[in-house]
C-alpha cells in the first residue's frame, strides 16, 4: 500500500488526493515508513471531533519513549507546548495567551499597518516582485519578532531556521535547524536577563524566575514555538490568501469596492487554502472509533485540516472562493485547547496586508501562469516559495 501523501504532486495540489481519500473514508490507514502506519482524518466531522477527544494525546515524549527514533531533534522543538496534554498544556498556555487577546493585537494594529506600507513602498508599478518574499515573510516575522524583542539584524537568520525546520524529507535540515534556533533563544533569553526590556520573553523570564512557573527548559521551548509558529501560519495565509484572491477575480474586485468585507475574505481564505496542511502529531492512548474506522491504542493520528476545510458536507461548493460564505467554524486554526492561540494576531496581520495591497494596488495581476507556481516541500504547512506579481 503506497502513501499518496508522499507523493510530489501533492506539495503541488493536495486537494484531489484529500478530496479522494475523504470520498473513501473520512479515517483510514497510511502506511508511514518502516513497517509502521497512522491514521489520517479528512473528513470535517470527524477532525472536528479529533481535534478535542481527550483520547488522542499530543505527548509525544510518552510515545517515543524508549524508541530509537534515530533523530536529533533539540528537546525545545521535540517537547513544546504543543507536544503536551492537561494539566501542563494549561499552565505553559496560560503564560503567553495575554500576549494575543483582542486588546494586544489591537495595540499592534498601528505597527503592523506601518511596516506594511513600508514593504509595500518597494513596490514598483508595473515591474514584478516576489510577493513572498517581498511581503509575506518579512511582515509577520517583524511583527513577531517586535513582540518578543528579538534584533533587527538577526530576522534573516530566524526565518531560514524556521523555513528548516518544516523540510519534509529532510530530517537532518531539520535537527540541524533546532539546535540553531534553540541556541540563538537560550544565548537571547541569557541577554535579556542581563538588560531586560518589555518584550513577551521578559515576561516568561519574570514567570520563569519570579514565579518559578516555568522550568529553564521550558522557557526556551515557549521562546522557540512561539518565534516559529508566531510567523509561519501568517506567511502562508497572506501568500495562499492573495493567490486565491487573484485566482478569482471577481472576489479581488469586489474586496477593492467594498473594503468592509476584508475580514470575512480573510476567514474564507483561510479555509479554501488553510496555511496548515496537517497538524502535529497525536497518538490514540486507547482504541478510538472514530468516522467508522477503529483506531487501535498506540497509533499515531494526523488531522488534516485542509481536507476538513474542503468537505463539501459542511462548505457546499468548497472548491471556490466564495465571498458571502459562512465561514464559521473553518478548521484552519485547529479547534478545542491547542487551537492556535495566536489567531487573532495572525488575522490582523492578513486582513491589514489585504486592506493595504488592494487599496494601493488595484491592477494587481500574477505575473506568471498559475501551474507555474512552487509550493513548499513540506507536509506541515502549505505555502508558496515564491509568488511573482505585477503590481
Amino acid at each position: 500500500m503506497s502513501n499518496p501523501l508522499q507523493d510530489p504532486d501533492f506539495f503541488r495540489n493536495p486537494y484531489p488526493t484529500l478530496a479522494a481519500l475523504r470520498s473513501a473514508s473520512p479515517v483510514q490507514r497510511m502506511p508511514s515508513g518502516g513497517g509502521r502506519s497512522s491514521y489520517v482524518v479528512t473528513g470535517y466531522a470527524e477532525a472536528r471531533a479529533a481535534f478535542t477527544d481527550p483520547r488522542l494525546s499530543k505527548d509525544t515524549a510518552a510515545f517515543f519513549a524508549g524508541k530509537d527514533t534515530g533523530r536529533n531533534l533539540h528537546p525545545a522543538v521535540s517537547h513544546s507546548m504543543l507536544a503536551t496534554d492537561p494539566p501542563r498544556h494549561t499552565r505553559l498556555r496560560s503564560l503567553v495567551t495575554k500576549a494575543f487577546t483582542p486588546g494586544a493585537v489591537a495595540r499592534l494594529r498601528p505597527y503592523i499597518t506601518r511596516v506594511t506600507d513600508e514593504l509595500l513602498d518597494a513596490w514598483v508599478p508595473g515591474e514584478q516582485t516576489d510577493a513572498i518574499a517581498s511581503l509575506a515573510v518579512p511582515l509577520p516575522v517583524a511583527v513577531i519578532c517586535q513582540l518578543l524583542g528579538v534584533p533587527d539584524a538577526d530576522r534573516a537568520a530566524v526565518r531560514a531556521w524556521s523555513n528548516d525546520l518544516f523540510a519534509a524529507g529532510q530530517p537532518e535540515r531539520i535537527d540541524s535547524a533546532s539546535h540553531a534556533v534553540a541556541g540563538y533563544l537560550a544565548d537571547l533569553l541569557a541577554a535579556k536577563r542581563r538588560t531586560p526590556d518589555e518584550s513577551l520573553l521578559d515576561d516568561l523570564i519574570r514567570a520563569r524566575d519570579g514565579e518559578d512557573r516555568l522550568s529553564e527548559d521550558e522557557l526556551v521551548s515557549l521562546a522557540v514555538l512561539l518565534l516559529v509558529a508566531g510567523h509561519e501560519t501568517t506567511t502562508n495565509l497572506i501568500g495562499n490568501g492573495l493567490l486565491a484572491l487573484l485566482q478569482a477575480p471577481e472576489s479581488l474586485r469586489r474586496l477593492r469596492d467594498e473594503p468592509d468585507l476584508i475580514d470575512t475574505a480573510v476567514d474564507e481564505v483561510l479555509r479554501y487554502d488553510s496555511p496548515v496542511s496537517m497538524a502535529t502529531f497525536r497518538f490514540a492512548t486507547e482504541t478510538v472509533s472514530l468516522g467508522g474506522t477503529e483506531i487501535p491504542a498506540g497509533c499515531p493520528v494526523l488531522i488534516a485540516p485542509g481536507a476538513a476545510n474542503r468537505d463539501p458536507a459542511r462548505f457546499p461548493a468548497p472548491d471556490r472562493v466564495d465571498l458571502e460564505r459562512d465561514t464559521r467554524g473553518h478548521l484552519a486554526f485547529g479547534h478545542g485547547i491547542h487551537r492556535c492561540l495566536g489567531a487573532p494576531l495572525a488575522r490582523a496581520e492578513g486582513g491589514i496586508a489585504f486592506r493595504r495591497i488592494t487599496a494601493r494596488f488595484p491592477g494587481l495581476r500574477l505575473a506568471v501562469p498559475g501551474a507555474e507556481l512552487h509550493w513548499r516541500h513540506t507536509r506541515l504547512m502549505r505555502g508558496l516559495e515564491a509568488l511573482p506579481v505585477l503590481p
